[in-house]
């Protein structure tokens, strides 16, 4: 594992903020925006489709704190014809992460001057709330990200976007899981791809190295992964980018990229201040985690007699929930991955609470990558 220090050159101009939002492209939008809704704890938002003035896309944003997940579909077949074939050959999962930027144009002057495919030219998008700046550029599979300039606009959303009622009687029946804000966002990349997409956000987007493992590092008996986390000069963007490592049998990388029909966004990790009760009410809620074998707990309490950190949280607890721990010398992580969020076996989301600890929970890949197995041999994809 290593961890680099070295932020490069701090860019003249144009500033990296935040994760702004997600954008799915799904089958059906309506239920899948219901689906986040129910489960994960996420509120109606936002709604763009017909009774908008919006003839081709229907779009339901939905929100948790900071995180904003929009969910769009297809109106018409095949109109636009890049989103049907999208569908065909990716199923539902995310098409473009968003990031709030200041000084829009000199970050995309910057990114196309040094090879970035432009997707959409700067464009303006005005309503009562003032004038939003946007641009699209590609990145890795058939994945974009959109660069918002939010200086002029103070609406809660996007123009084209209509606020709507959160009246789903599920909002006080059951538990709140208050999630904060995106943490990171990962992709999955073919075998021998993870290097020049990492150079791609180096190069194009001025984005470092900030971690990374290899799979001399994290591997089992069957299957291995390689991974580097790129971040903006800010360190507020993380964006870890994995491949598959040769091994025994098939890597839960490469069952990805199979079932996705290339690169793409495996996972979205959300931060949580009380991962014990998020965790407790979502499984109130019925969402479902992968499960690692108590024996992980066993050997957990061992090494961490021997740890200088200590964990606040009850040890028993976690256990109870299958909350995993990372450690080092100065803080700790938990977190927890969900069952996959579509019947493709590609997006799943994690959960994921920092004590001090910036990693990415490298310690509990293989026991993770365990449990994943577990569930793909289940699938008969192992």
């Amino acid at each position: 594992m290593t961890t680099y220090t070295d932020k490069g050159p701090k860019p003249e101009s144009g500033r990296f903020v935040t994760f702004d939002h997600v954008t799915f492209w799904v089958g059906n939008a309506k239920q899948a925006a219901s689906f986040y809704c129910a489960r994960m704890g996420f509120e109606p938002f936002m709604y763009m489709g017909l009774e908008t003035g919006n003839r081709n896309i229907a779009a339901h944003a939905v929100k948790q704190n900071k995180i904003i997940f929009v969910f769009q579909s297809m109106l018409e077949p095949y109109k636009p014809k890049e989103f049907g074939d999208h569908l065909v050959k990716h199923g539902d999962g995310v098409k473009d992460v968003a990031f709030e930027v200041e000084d829009l144009d000199a970050i995309f002057k910057r990114a196309v001057q040094r090879g970035a495919m432009v997707v959409k030219e700067p464009w303006e998008e005005s309503d009562d709330h003032g004038t939003l700046r946007m641009a699209v550029i590609q990145t890795y599979g058939d994945t974009t990200h959109t660069l918002i300039d939010r200086s002029n606009y103070k609406g809660p959303f996007l123009p084209g976007y209509k606020a709507v009622p959160n009246d789903d009687p599920l909002t006080t029946l059951l538990p709140k899981v208050d999630l904060q804000i995106i943490d990171h966002i990962v992709g999955n990349q073919p075998d021998n791809a993870m290097t020049n997409v990492a150079e791609w956000y180096e190069k194009n987007l001025m984005f470092h190295r900030f971690w990374s493992v290899d799979d001399s590092q994290i591997h089992t008996n069957y299957s291995s992964l390689r991974s580097i986390v790129v971040t903006n000069y800010e360190e507020t963007i993380k964006m870890p980018i994995n491949e598959p490592a040769p091994g025994k049998k098939k890597s839960q990388i490469q069952e990805y990229v199979d079932y996705y029909g290339g690169a793409g966004v495996q996972h979205i990790a959300m931060k949580s201040t009380d991962i014990i009760q998020t965790i407790s009410n979502l499984r109130a809620r019925g969402m479902q985690f992968i499960q690692v074998p108590n024996t992980y707990y066993t050997n957990l309490r061992k090494q961490l007699a021997n740890s200088k950190v200590k964990i606040i949280e009850d040890l028993d607890k976690l256990q109870s929930l299958n909350i995993l721990i990372d450690y080092d010398d100065n803080g700790y992580l938990l977190q927890i991955f969900t069952k996959l969020m579509q019947d493709r076996p590609t997006l799943f989301l994690e959960v994921i609470q920092r004590h001090n600890h910036q990693g990415f929970g490298a310690g509990n890949f293989k026991s993770l990558f365990e449990a994943i197995e577990q569930d793909q041999a289940d699938r008969g994809n192992l």
